[in-house]
Formats: C-alpha cells, structure tokens, sequence
C-alpha cells in the first residue's frame, strides 16, 4: 500500500498501545479466569481404611474385575494371588502401570502390597488393581488425594461390555441378510 503524499500523516489513526497485562484474558466456558481455585473446605470421599494393625485396605474394580488390596509399610514386596506380580502380570504394560499409583507417592519399594484379585481377564484385572491401589494409598494419608487425583487414578471406569440382545449374533452384529 502506497501513501497518497495528498493525505497527511495525521489523518492515519494509530492504534493505542496498552501493556499486555491490562487486556483481558481469553476463556472458554463460564468465563471465570483461567487459574482454577480449590475451595479450602472441600472434603474428598476416602474409599480406602486403615485398620488397627495399619494395614490400608482399597477395593478397585474394572469390569468384572474385583481387586482387594491391602498395604503396609515393608520392603517393597508385591504379591498378587499368592503368587510375585512378575509372574502373575505377565504383560509389562500391566506390570507398569500397576506401579503408577506407587510412583505418584513416591512409595515405591517401600510398601509391601498383597492382592486378591478374581474374575475378568488379565487387563481387567490390572486396571482394578491400579484403582485399589489408589483406594488404598488414599486411606493412608488422604494428603495424597490431590495427587492421585490429578493423576486420574481414583476415578473408576464404569465401562461394560455391552449384553447381547436377542435375534442378533451379538450386541449389535446381526445375522446375515438375505434378499432373495
């Protein structure tokens, strides 16, 4: 764009500079700021116990898994049925991610861990041991709900397999169709 030498330069209106700070925050929703506050009174729902001896109890489900797991303070042992989590959990993803809920708390090899976990298969099962886990920590200090929390670890998946429904092969797949 060329300037016309007929048009003075003071007819071109220049846009005020303002400091970013004073220019107002984009949001998205309900148009509070962008910082979320905790309200200082709020109290979580502890799922996990403690009992007399010091045990913490959480019970994680994941499907039709049902994981009961128990915790105290040791050398960082894991069993799982009896048998060590290596052998139980024989896939690494699971045997990671079971560890995810230690790691969080910083309490890996320092807890001893004993599960009972029945029903579902081996994925199932790992999810509701992670959730137990969670349940569990929580009961031995809820100052920790804020990192398992935030870590998406005491949220239960709700997800079922869908029931098969009648005059189909499964819940949604139907027989084959025929024109003629």
């Amino acid at each position: 764009m060329s300037m016309d030498p007929s048009v003075s330069s003071d007819s071109v209106v220049d846009a005020p500079e303002v400091p970013s700070s004073q220019l107002p925050e984009l949001t998205i929703g309900s148009g509070a700021a962008g910082t979320a506050v905790v309200d200082p009174a709020y109290q979580p729902t502890i799922r996990g116990k403690v009992d007399r001896f010091g045990v913490a109890m959480g019970t994680g489900r994941r499907k039709t898994s049902v994981a009961r797991v128990r915790i105290k303070e040791g050398s960082g042992q894991f069993v799982v049925n009896g048998r060590p989590m290596d052998e139980y959990l024989r896939i690494e993803r699971d045997r990671e991610s079971v560890l995810v809920p230690l790691n969080v708390v910083g309490k890996v090899g320092q807890v001893d861990i004993s599960v009972r976990v029945q029903g579902g298969g081996t994925t199932g099962q790992a999810g509701a041991i992670i959730l137990g886990i969670a349940r569990a920590l929580q009961g031995m200090n809820p100052a920790w709900h804020h990192l398992l929390a935030d870590a998406g670890l005491l949220t239960r998946d709700d997800r079922m397999v869908e029931r098969k429904k009648y005059g189909r092969k499964k819940a949604r797949k139907s027989f084959q169709f025929s024109k003629r």
